[in-house]
């Protein structure tokens, strides 16, 4: 059974889209994009330069103006993938909770979205990929030929928050998480452009409950399925 060309992987933060959509691109040979750390990778370069991320003009500049390269890991540290911000490796800088607490006021600016979505969608058009984010099946890649909506309770996506950055060294209550978490929800469901939801034609897949790599064989098994 022919495998689709694209596949679009959304859902809420800490869903573990990220994790999920690198090993499926993996296991196909795919190219893989994490939308997610493109709009991070602004966010924190917009923290380095200390613009406000309620300042639209200057942040949709600074979104067309850096460079932002997703790749195959380049060290073993436990990371899925690489993110490089102008030739930076920033892998783990943008999972930092002050970028937790920014980056949907950034992603919510229509001339940001404009140039992020401009370079996903070159990607895309150049062969098979996986790419995740929030708007990818009802927006970026609105014709994907197999659509995934991964989620997880809140309680659940904070207690894996805060797992993954204790496993970094990093300590922060999982009621703070919780909060961000809700926050963040918040933010993206109501943002006026490309707000997180699922397409009406995207499988559900919750993964409550689930190892990664049950997770894992959940959305293979739905990218495995005839199209409806």
């Amino acid at each position: 059974m022919a495998t689709p060309r694209t596949i679009a992987i959304d859902g809420p933060a800490g869903a573990g889209k990220s994790t999920i959509g690198a090993l499926v691109a993996e296991r196909l040979g795919y190219v893989y994009l994490d939308t997610g750390a493109m709009y991070r990778a602004v966010a924190l370069a917009a923290l380095d330069r200390k613009i406000d991320p309620d300042d639209g003009a200057r942040l949709a500049e600074l979104a067309r103006q850096v460079k932002i390269t997703i790749g195959p890991p380049t060290v073993r540290d436990g990371r899925a993938y690489t993110v490089l911000l102008d030739g930076r490796d920033v892998t783990w800088p943008i999972r930092a909770a002050e970028v937790d607490r920014v980056v949907s006021q950034v992603a919510r600016i229509p001339a940001v979205r404009d140039a992020m979505v401009e370079q996903q969608r070159a990607l895309a058009s150049s062969g098979r990929v996986v790419m995740v984010g929030r708007d990818i099946g009802t927006v970026v890649l609105a014709d994907a030929e197999r659509k995934i909506f991964l989620t997880a309770s809140a309680a659940e996506r904070a207690r894996r928050r805060e797992e993954e950055l204790a496993a970094r060294g990093q300590r922060h209550t999982r009621g703070e998480l919780l909060h961000e978490i809700l926050r963040r929800d918040q933010l993206d469901s109501e943002r006026a452009v490309a707000p997180l939801r699922a397409a009406e034609d995207a499988t559900v897949v919750q993964t409550d409950g689930l190892s990664v790599g049950q997770a894992l064989d959940r959305v293979l098994e739905v990218i495995a399925r005839p199209a409806a």
